[in-house]
């Protein structure tokens, strides 16, 4: 009985903070990734202040739950409110998890049903648009053509980007090491025209750079020569997507995803695009595949043996 007292008056702070360390240590999460977690959990918290509504992690009941989510569902549309389902359900489960309860209130709430929301893709003549209109004369236009060719070239996440090292690049064996999410290494093949700009910003750009101490090791880098940041390679791209005027919804990850359809497109193996994406699940990869109809014809007609 002393052991459900304990748990009756365990307090959110603590519970997030035990929490984020799992995901920190256990799951391996992002910095980014236990921020949007926290963030769903925080909506919670202050809906019960602003109805002074006193309970606990530990003791909180799903009609709670249930009014919450209505009124979220006010302010937000179906796919947030199921993310942030998505995220109260993780959260509880862990106290389950860890015995701090014995079971989860968001058993039985079901998120919203959304359709899978595929990003835009580029065609191979929109990406070569979009790089003529980079500012070479610059000494930051040299750099950026490099980033481009890296994000499309590899499929590299943004975090991936910022955080590749010269000590990742193996171009004489045709590789990259990237670590992607929960700290996971994987080797990435790149093609030759993406070295090539690879090094062309290194020797001519990044050479004459002073470079900050702690930074040595990192491949791009702005003007005072420190690692860029994730909001400086959404402000390049959104700025080159203006200049160039094409209509389309980009950022970094578009790049990712036109690499993956391309090379899909192309006949590549789905096996292959997963490790190459650094997806633990084949289904994962699925979502990012936007085939049309012609392209399933070619691939039938090619293979089927009653074709």
């Amino acid at each position: 009985m002393v052991f459900l007292f304990i748990l009756e008056v365990m307090k959110w702070d603590h519970a997030i903070k035990d929490y984020k360390h799992y995901l920190r240590i256990e799951r391996g999460l992002s910095e980014n990734s236990i921020i949007n977690y926290s963030m769903d959990i925080q909506r919670l918290i202050d809906y019960l202040d602003t109805y002074e509504i006193q309970t606990s992690p530990t003791i909180i009941e799903k009609d709670i739950l249930q009014k919450f989510i209505f009124e979220t569902a006010k302010l937000v549309n179906a796919r947030s409110q199921a993310r942030i389902i998505s995220g109260l359900k993780s959260f509880f489960n862990y106290l389950v998890f860890e015995e701090y309860r014995e079971t989860s209130p968001m058993e039985l709430i079901e998120s919203p049903k959304i359709g899978r929301k595929l990003p835009d893709t580029l065609s191979v003549e929109e990406i070569d648009h979009l790089i003529a209109h980079i500012d070479l004369s610059k000494p930051e236009g040299e750099r950026n053509r490099a980033i481009i060719e890296t994000l499309y070239g590899c499929g590299l996440r943004v975090t991936e980007l910022i955080e590749l090292k010269l000590s990742n690049l193996f171009f004489e064996e045709g590789f990259i090491s990237v670590v992607g999410k929960g700290n996971k290494q994987r080797f990435v093949p790149i093609g030759e025209t993406t070295q090539k700009f690879i090094i062309t910003y290194k020797n001519e750009i990044r050479n004459h750079l002073n470079i900050q101490k702690g930074h040595e090791d990192t491949l791009f880098l702005n003007r005072r020569g420190r690692q860029l940041t994730r909001a400086m390679i959404f402000t390049i791209i959104k700025r080159l997507v203006e200049k160039s005027e094409i209509q389309k919804n980009i950022s970094p990850h578009t790049f990712r995803h036109s690499f993956a359809t391309h090379l899909l497109e192309n006949g590549a193996d789905l096996r292959a695009i997963q490790l190459m994406l650094g997806h633990e699940s084949i289904t994962t990869t699925e979502i990012y595949m936007h085939i049309d109809r012609s392209h399933l014809s070619q691939v039938m007609n090619r293979f089927h043996p009653r074709r």
